[in-house]
């Protein structure tokens, strides 16, 4: 991983920001500030005082032009888990024909990333099932559970997957949300199935994409 830089000062204002004490960020997006390589939300990485794609690791979330996570919506209040910031929402961005979101990767099973069973039926998933998890804005107090949604990756590939869980934008760090903090709002968060069908590498963890009802 690149090592990250700021922007040059002169000396004497250098000294001033020195001695004030430090902000706490909170996970910044594209072109964020940030100041460590932990402010930065998901495979982003800190430039010059920015959050901007990784070089190393090859993301293009960024320069692919994927809309900020609070979009039209903006955050409702913010959650601190061992000292780092979340933002978290009630909403989401409005869902159209294509809707931009960010994929992330999860374990549907039992023992996995998501901790307990799906929410929409109180049960695990193979990871070979293609089901997804929704921010809670989009996730709609359960309204779309059960439902197909049609996702499109920026390789042109789609696929379809079920809606059978919430990506919780308002809380997390404790065992109910195996320790995960709050999802930002613009989630949709896929089986490795829904990678695998959409042909995207795993590895990375967060890609853009696009998604509407089926």
């Amino acid at each position: 991983m690149a090592a990250s830089s700021l922007p040059s000062f002169p000396p004497l204002l250098l000294l001033v920001m020195l001695l004030l004490p430090s902000p706490s960020f909170a996970i910044s997006y594209c072109n964020g500030p940030c100041r460590t390589l932990n402010d930065c939300y998901g495979q982003l990485i800190c430039i010059s005082g920015l959050c901007t794609d990784d070089p190393d690791v090859g993301t293009h979330i960024c320069s692919s032009g994927a809309s900020s996570p609070s979009g039209t919506c903006s955050p409702s209040g913010t959650l601190t888990c061992a000292g780092t910031s979340y933002p978290t929402y009630t909403c989401s961005p409005p869902v159209s024909s294509s809707t931009a979101a960010l994929l992330t990767l999860n374990d549907f099973s039992e023992g996995g990333d998501g901790g307990g069973p799906s929410e929409c039926d109180e049960s695990y998933h193979a990871n070979s099932d293609r089901v997804v998890a929704l921010s809670t804005g989009w996730y709609a107090g359960g309204s779309r559970c059960g439902m197909m949604i049609s996702i499109t990756a920026s390789n042109g590939r789609k696929t379809t997957a079920k809606v059978v869980d919430e990506c919780d934008s308002r809380n997390g760090c404790d065992a109910e949300h195996a320790g995960q903090p709050p999802c930002r709002n613009n989630i949709v968060d896929g089986s490795s199935a829904v990678w695998a069908a959409l042909g995207l590498n795993q590895d990375i963890g967060v890609v853009p994409v696009t998604w509407s009802m089926a």
